[in-house]
């Protein structure tokens, strides 16, 4: 299996299945003098990680990273840093029904039909426990960005779970941290944790929306046609297991607009350039504006339900398949901290390339 990293200067390769003894990441391209250690990745980790409450897997692992190699006396050393969590909590006898039965709506059938084989134990390659390792990975990316520009910050929360939608009016951005939803309304929490709790009890599972924001990201990141930082952040979500699509700013809503509706008016404010709106989501031709750069993307139905539905088995004869196990009910919950990670790497990367080209800051100026 081939195509296991992403990135042009900061690259990350994962490798490592659900069932097997460790998964983890290779971090290539990271500058070197970044103050990193385990203790700052594993706060990220902790975001992800299964088993923390009732409206998620009850898996209870508690991926704990090590740093194998590229960081010396607390600092990178500028050589590939290779991360590690071991897998502690496996119960691949969970698996033992459906080994020659294809689960609906997982990737069991198209391994199969690709490479002749697959590895049952929870999806192997194609679970979700592989996005631990992106998560490693991001902490890495948020240090050197901590590092080169601070005051960069990337965010993410849920906007909706099924039925449930947040209401902007009520936006607060303290609030996301402190919920088992990351919406950014403490005071809707219980209704979605009683909405999802319905769904469980029907053995039933529901899709999601999160929306990312990163804040204080300068203006030029990005190249024209190929290179654009919008393209490779939707690449990057839509890499994410069970990401059905992605929006930049607006996204497919733009469709509804009219051009006096969608532009984004410019004026000269004190310290440059000043837009009337962001409409554009941060990014205008592929290059970062300066504005808050917005992305969201929406993950479907956890795949693994209690309620029987129809597939076929490896010789081809019907059957119905129930997917034990314990499995996110939501997997938009732990979605959000992945995405923040990839946010965090194509903007890292992003930094690297631009600088490379054109050195530090936009090269023209106003006024």
């Amino acid at each position: 299996m081939s195509l296991n990293t992403f990135g042009h200067l900061f690259r990350v390769t994962t490798w490592g299945e659900s069932h097997g003894p460790a998964l983890g990441a290779t971090v290539d391209g990271c500058p070197p003098g970044i103050a990193i250690d385990e203790a700052f990745l594993q706060k990220w980790l902790d975001k992800r990680r299964p088993g923390q409450n009732k409206n998620t897997t009850q898996r209870d692992e508690p991926d704990a990273v090590r740093i194998l190699s590229g960081v010396f006396e607390g600092q990178t050393t500028g050589t590939p840093i290779q991360l590690m969590i071991e897998n502690t909590d496996q119960r691949s006898r969970d698996y033992g029904e459906i080994a020659r039965t294809f689960r609906p709506g997982h990737a069991d059938i198209t391994y199969h039909l690709k490479y002749g084989l697959r590895d049952y134990r929870g999806g192997g390659r194609s679970s979700a426990r592989e996005t631990a390792a992106r998560v490693a990975a991001g902490g890495v990316a948020r240090a050197a960005l901590d590092a080169l520009v601070p005051g960069i910050a990337i965010k993410g929360y849920m906007t909706r779970m099924g039925d449930m939608v947040i209401d902007r009016d009520r936006f607060d951005w303290n609030a996301i941290d402190g919920n088992d939803f990351w919406i950014p309304d403490a005071g809707a929490a219980p209704e979605w944790e009683a909405y999802l709790k319905k769904l469980r009890k029907d053995k039933n599972s529901v899709g999601a929306e999160i929306e990312l924001v990163a804040r204080g990201l300068p203006a030029g990141l990005g190249a024209p046609v190929y290179g654009k930082l919008d393209t490779d952040l939707a690449a990057a979500m839509m890499s994410i297991n069970a990401v059905k699509g992605v929006e930049i700013g607006e996204g497919m809503a733009a469709a509804r607009l009219t051009g006096t509706q969608n532009a984004d008016e410019i004026f000269m404010g004190e310290h440059g350039p000043e837009f009337s709106s962001n409409h554009a989501g941060g990014i205008l031709g592929g290059i970062s504006t300066g504005q808050e750069v917005v992305v969201r993307f929406a993950v479907k139905p956890t795949s693994s339900i209690m309620t029987p539905r129809r597939s076929i088995r490896m010789d081809g004869s019907p059957t119905e398949v129930v997917t034990r196990g314990r499995h996110d009910p939501c997997v938009g919950i732990r979605a959000v901290p992945v995405g923040e990670a990839m946010m965090a790497c194509v903007v890292l990367d992003h930094l690297l390339l631009h600088r490379g080209q054109v050195g530090e800051g936009p090269r023209g100026s106003i006024g």
